[in-house]
C-alpha cells in the first residue's frame, strides 16, 4: 500500500509513505567524519588509559573494552535513528521531556543517584552507569526544535515567544546545576540561544538575557568554593602549577612537549600519572603530544567540517522541524567539541566536559551517535529540484 488513509500515522520502520519515493541517499560524508573521530577516540582511549588501567585494573585494555562496547551500541543507535522517520521526534519531544525530567530528579535522590568526585551525576543500572545530564541535551534540542517549527512566527515576542522556551530549557538546566554541572548548563545554554536566534528572535531579548545571566553566572561560581578555584586557576594557572594548576599546566606541557608532529602514539609521557583524566576531558592533549601540532589540527578540522556538513543538512531540510532539529544537533556537538577544546589550552577555565565521540564516556558517546543518526535521517529527506516542498507541509491533514 504505497498510500496513507488520512488520518493515519506511518510508524517508524514503515518504509511505504508519500514521502518514500521522495527520500535520497544519506549523507555519507557526515558518517565518516564520525566513524573516524570515533576511531580515532578508540586509539586515543587507549594510549591515554593503559597504563592508569593495567595500575588501577591490572586489565591495560580496561577502559578500551568499555568504549568499544558503548561505541558497538551507539553504531547501532546511529543505524536505528538514521531509519526511523525524524518527525517521529517532534511527537515525541514532550514525553522524552518528561521522561529527562524524571531521570534528573531521580540522580539527587542519594538512594538512587551516583556520587563521584563530589558530583552526583549517574544513575546505575545493573552494571553500567548512565548520565542523564547527556540526554537532557539532546531532548532539549529536540524540545526547541519542535517549539520552533511550532511558534517561529511568535519568536519576536518576550512573552508568547521567548519566554515559554526558557522556562522549559531553565528547568532542565537548574536540575542539572543540582548535580553540581556547570558546564553541561553552560552547553544547554549556549545551544539554546543559538538555536532560538537562527529561529528568529530578536538579538535584543537575547543579549539582554545574556546580560542577566552574567551576574548569575558570578553568584555561582562565587559563591563555590571548588568553582572559584578554578576561576583563580584560570587566571594564574602557574601561580599554583603543582596542586590548583596542576591538570591545566600538565595539559599545556603535553602540547609544548608535542611540538608540530609530536613525539609519536604511545610514546607520550604526560598520561604516566601526570595529567589527570588524559583519556576523558582532557584526551586532546594528549593528542597534541603524541599527534602533535598536526594531529591536533586535523581533529580541529574533522569537527569544523562536521559542523559545515550538519548545517548543509539541516538547511536543505523540507520541514521546518528537521531545519531546526538539524541546526540544534550540530550546534550541540560543536558547542561542546569548541568548549573543550578551549579548556584543555586554558582559553576557558576547568569545565568536565568529554571532546565528542573521543573521549572516553559510555553516555556521551551513545548520545552523540544517536544525535548524528537523526542527522543522517535528516539528510534523506532534503530538497531537490524536482521536489514540490509544498506537498510536506508542518499542517497537513495526512499528519
Amino acid at each position: 500500500m504505497s498510500q496513507r488513509s488520512a488520518g493515519t500515522l506511518t510508524l517508524p520502520w514503515t518504509t511505504a509513505s508519500p514521502r518514500a519515493t521522495k527520500r535520497v541517499a544519506m549523507d555519507h560524508s557526515l558518517l565518516i567524519i564520525t566513524i573516524v573521530l570515533a576511531l580515532v577516540g578508540l586509539v586515543m582511549v587507549f594510549s591515554a588509559s593503559a597504563v592508569v588501567a593495567g595500575n588501577r585494573f591490572h586489565d591495560p585494555g580496561y577502559f578500551l573494552k568499555r568504549q568499544l562496547a558503548w561505541l558497538a551500541f551507539g553504531f547501532l543507535l546511529l543505524h536505528l535513528a538514521s531509519h526511523i522517520d525524524y518527525v517521529w521526534w517532534k511527537r515525541l519531544s514532550i514525553p522524552l521531556l518528561g521522561l529527562t525530567v524524571v531521570l534528573l530528579v531521580m540522580v539527587l535522590i542519594p538512594s538512587l543517584g551516583v556520587s563521584a568526585k563530589g558530583a552526583r551525576r549517574w544513575l546505575r543500572l545493573g552494571p553500567i552507569s548512565v548520565q542523564p545530564a547527556e540526554i537532557a541535551k539532546l531532548v532539549a534540542v529536540m524540545y526547541l526544535a519542535a517549539y520552533l517549527a511550532k511558534k517561529e512566527d511568535r519568536l519576536t515576542g518576550f512573552l508568547s515567544g521567548l519566554a515559554p522556551a526558557l522556562l522549559v530549557i531553565g528547568v532542565l538546566g537548574g536540575l542539572v546545576l543540582l548535580e553540581p554541572d556547570l558546564g553541561t548548563v553552560v552547553v544547554m545554554g549556549s545551544v539554546a540561544i543559538g538555536l532560538l536566534f537562527l529561529g528568529g528572535a530578536r538579538l535584543s531579548h537575547l543579549l539582554s538575557l545574556g546580560l542577566c545571566a552574567v551576574p548569575a553566572v558570578l553568584v555561582l561560581v562565587l559563591s563555590s568554593s571548588y568553582r572559584r578555584q578554578r576561576l583563580m586557576t584560570f587566571l594564574a594557572p602557574w601561580k599554583d602549577a603543582s596542586d590548583a594548576g596542576f591538570q591545566i599546566t600538565q595539559s599545556f606541557l603535553a602540547f609544548g612537549s608535542g611540538g608540530l608532529f609530536g613525539v609519536g602514539l604511545g610514546e607520550g609521557k604526560q598520561k604516566l600519572f601526570f595529567l589527570p583524566e588524559a583519556h576523558t576531558d582532557f584526551v586532546l592533549a594528549l593528542v597534541g603530544e603524541e599527534l602533535g601540532l598536526v594531529g591536533t589540527g586535523v581533529i580541529i578540522l574533522l569537527f569544523a567540517l562536521f559542523a559545515i556538513r550538519g548545517f548543509q543538512v539541516a538547511a536543505r531540510a523540507r520541514m521546518p522541524f528537521g531545519r531546526y532539529l538539524g541546526m540544534g544537533i550540530t550546534l550541540l556537538i560543536g558547542v561542546q567539541a569548541l568548549i573543550n577544546a578551549c579548556v584543555v589550552t586554558g582559553l576557558l577555565p576547568t569545565k568536565g566536559l568529554t571532546l565528542p565521540f573521543v573521549s572516553y564516556g559510555g553516555s556521551s558517546l551513545v548520545t552523540c551517535m544517536f544525535g548524528v543518526g537523526i542527522l543522517l535521517n535528516i539528510s534523506r529527506d532534503r530538497q531537490t529540484g524536482r521536489e514540490d516542498a509544498g506537498r510536506r507541509g508542518e499542517g497537513s491533514s495526512r499528519r
